[in-house]
């Protein structure tokens, strides 16, 4: 689950982002990764090649260079963006410092809003990448962060994007206005939501990339207890802010006595996207 558009330009609690790094970890999906590391170290000979410059945008407390960092070779220089200071400071003090063969990792933080970022933040960038970011973003924001990779010729990676769909056992008659409130919460204000990685894997195309998309599944309870009560709660006070007389009154505190119980199951998927330009090895 993420929050609305609108949040972009606010903060995420740092005990959300922390309860869900575990989850995020498992549920990244690998599949991406032989064909990422094949494209970044086609990138010149290793005597001259500079380090793999890596954009990640929207990092939070920086979740996802933990986990992509030490799985890619070669020294690193990651440039980690979001606009709470307070989250960026916990990114960098939990920063890989090694890559996947021992090369180094840097890191530098920048305060901004994504919607400020421009084609010349990211113009001298290998790899943009993100975790449960697109979406949050509007159709213009998922098109201008297109162009700036691909005017980069550069590759993308955003994981853990919302499909909008999600399973629940056992069910319950009142889960499918759930989630038909939540989605059409998560497109407020022009967000994508749950059509963010159709759409950019569209406009990737357009400009010749090739696109391969991979499922990254959330398993939350009877696992999770802790991460599933706050999951489904915030799903529930959005599906009620979206459409009140849809959601029975009584459907979340069933729903979260079955989970305390251990009674309770819930699958949240999502979608990894990976995005190569032109050249290279074809992914699979």
């Amino acid at each position: 689950m993420n929050p609305p558009s609108d949040h972009l330009s606010s903060t995420f609690a740092p005990e959300w982002l922390s309860l869900r790094e575990e989850a995020d970890a498992e549920a990244r999906s690998t599949a991406p990764l032989d064909p990422l590391r094949v494209h970044l170290t086609g990138r010149g000979s290793r005597a001259d090649r500079p380090p793999l410059r890596i954009a990640d945008l929207g990092c939070g407390t920086g979740s996802q260079g933990r986990w992509l960092a030490p799985r890619l070779p070669g020294p690193q220089s990651w440039s980690l963006y979001d606009l709470d200071s307070n989250l960026l400071d916990l990114a960098g003090a939990f920063m890989p410092v090694t890559g996947a063969d021992g090369s180094e990792v840097g890191a530098r933080m920048y305060r901004r809003d994504l919607r400020s970022l421009t084609a010349r933040d990211l113009a001298e960038v290998d790899l943009v990448t993100g975790s449960a970011l697109l979406d949050l973003l509007s159709f213009d924001e998922v098109a201008a962060l297109t162009r700036a990779v691909t005017g980069a010729d550069g590759a993308a990676l955003f994981t853990l994007s919302v499909t909008g769909r999600v399973e629940l056992f056992p069910s319950d008659p009142a889960d499918a206005a759930v989630n038909s409130a939540f989605n059409d919460h998560q497109r407020r204000r022009g967000a994508l939501g749950p059509d963010a990685v159709v759409v950019m894997t569209e406009l990737f195309e357009r400009s010749g990339y090739r696109v391969s998309t991979f499922p990254s599944p959330w398993r939350l309870c009877p696992e999770r207890v802790p991460l599933t009560l706050a999951w489904l709660s915030g799903r529930v006070e959005a599906a009620v802010e979206m459409e009140p007389g849809r959601v029975p009154g009584d459907y979340l505190h069933r729903r979260l006595a079955q989970c305390e119980r251990g009674e309770l199951g819930a699958v949240v998927h999502h979608t990894d996207l990976l995005a190569l330009p032109p050249r290279g090895p074809e992914v699979r």
